[in-house]
């Protein structure tokens, strides 16, 4: 297995306000790799950078080889990387179908393909096939992260980003959420996670970065990080 992500020298910023500083990260195919942080420290920025939302002031990013500087989101996600941002992001309006069919957008599937695509996330979330004809709105705080994290999965990515999927869950659903997520991993689908519960995260995890005022300050093994993290950096 080789480097799928790669992150050298990146620095980014709001405006004038740096957020992330000489940001150095790797993540290899078919691991799952955590960063880890208080609130605040550029971790939803820094995957926010990786998707293109926001721009990079310096460094390099390539994704299977190949940079990612100065392209689009659009084209990022055409290239193979979804990303789940925190809050979900999902259309309240529409119903969990659609929703789920505005994630394929980019990989113009056909009806066979999309059916097949649904079905899929179905199986992996099943709460959610019932739902399918229902407004989104109408789910709970679960189901909606289920469906935010489904939607992503119907680009049929290579790369998953996700920014905060146990954010306001009860710990029943926390747990519903990360066996999902191995299920994804074990399928062969390589993760980034952003996560405030490093006790799940580490569990999932192959390695971690612990991300201090858009500083790389701690890097490891899972089980490395385990042992040795402070708990200040955790919040």
């Amino acid at each position: 297995m080789g480097d799928l992500l790669q992150l050298h020298g990146v620095t980014a910023s709001y405006g004038q306000v740096a957020v992330l500083h000489d940001v150095d990260l790797s993540v290899q195919e078919g691991e799952c790799a955590v960063l880890l942080g208080a609130n605040g420290m550029g971790k939803s920025t820094l995957l926010r950078t990786i998707s293109g939302v926001v721009p990079p002031r310096a460094g390099r990013i390539e994704y299977a080889g190949r940079s990612l500087i100065g392209a689009s989101p659009h084209e990022i996600a055409a290239r193979g990387i979804a990303h789940v941002p925190e809050g979900r992001g999902i259309f309240p309006g529409l119903t969990v179908y659609e929703n789920l069919r505005l994630g394929g957008y980019v990989r113009r599937h056909d009806a066979k393909t999309e059916r097949t695509l649904v079905d899929r996330v179905c199986r992996l979330f099943p709460q959610l096939r019932e739902k399918l004809p229902r407004p989104a709105a109408s789910l709970s705080g679960g189901q909606q992260q289920m469906l935010a994290i489904a939607r992503g999965l119907m680009s049929e990515p290579h790369l998953l980003l996700l920014d905060e999927p146990s954010l306001g869950l009860a710990p029943v659903l926390v747990d519903q959420v990360f066996a999902a997520l191995r299920q994804i991993k074990e399928q062969g689908t390589t993760l980034l996670l952003v996560e405030q519960s490093a006790r799940h995260a580490l569990a999932l995890a192959d390695r971690g970065y612990v991300l201090n005022r858009g500083q790389i300050v701690q890097r490891g093994t899972a089980e490395q990080l385990r042992a040795t993290l402070h708990q200040a950096y955790l919040g």
